[in-house]
């Protein structure tokens, strides 16, 4: 059997000369998982928010009231389905550690807030009655309280799927996000959707904080641990299973 070269970024240097078909195959076999997962996420999800609750824990601390009603933000908070998860899908393509670290990061989080909405279920109602304003960013969030209730926002995952994105940027040297410039720019949009959440009232403060703990928490466990879903063995079984005859 060909020994196996293993690249910095946790792929296998003999990729590059394979034919497209072969490796469209292994990195098929390499998503599956995190495939399976979204869909797995999405349904439960699906579920908890059309379970009617007898009792929802109302979110609101004090700090939520000094913070205004800002339309403008629906800019950002709409741009995090592109960051995060396009960024994911960038780091599958471009960096398979990254992407591994990602997908663990993400899936911890996303995992915990399903948790929390079925044993915590919970609310927010913070939400302007009226939209103090008529203009094109009004309508827009007027459009997304029509198809997100206020129920279970915590901990919030558009703040921590931002912060996961925030890290794997440092961490990464992808070519688009390479340079320092880059890094910035991408850390400074994080910052941005994470205060959208606030600023548009789709989330609380408090929400935020629990969502930063638990990101912390996830960053020890999958950057100074090592836990990650697949390591090297499994990574080399998939290989062989796709390229090997």
């Amino acid at each position: 059997m060909k020994e196996l070269i293993w690249d910095s970024g946790y792929g296998f240097g003999p990729l590059a000369g394979k034919s497209m078909p072969e490796i469209v195959r292994y990195k098929a076999k390499l998503a599956a998982p995190m495939v399976a997962y979204g869909v797995f996420y999405l349904v439960t999800f699906a579920l908890i928010e059309n379970w009617n609750r007898l009792h929802y824990t109302v979110i609101h601390t004090a700090v939520d009231d000094m913070i205004p009603f800002c339309e403008v933000f629906i800019i950002p908070y709409l741009m995090w389905f592109v960051y995060a998860f396009g960024f994911a899908f960038y780091m599958f393509l471009q960096d398979e550690k990254s992407y591994h670290e990602v997908a663990a990061f993400l899936v911890i989080g996303m995992t915990v807030f399903l948790a929390v909405s079925v044993f915590f279920p919970n609310i927010l109602l913070l939400r302007p009655e009226t939209m103090p304003r008529n203009n094109i960013f009004t309508y827009m969030v007027e459009r997304l309280y029509a198809v997100d209730t206020p129920t279970n926002v915590t901990p919030s995952i558009h703040v921590y799927n931002s912060l996961a994105v925030m890290i794997a940027v440092w961490r990464t040297d992808a070519k688009l996000v390479r340079s320092k410039m880059s890094k910035i720019l991408m850390t400074v949009l994080g910052f941005l959707i994470i205060l959208s959440t606030m600023f548009l009232k789709q989330h609380s403060f408090s929400d935020v904080i629990i969502a930063t703990g638990l990101a912390l928490f996830s960053y020890i466990l999958v950057y100074r641990l090592g836990f990650v879903f697949i390591g090297k063995k499994q990574r080399r079984v998939i290989y062989e299973s796709v390229f090997e005859h």
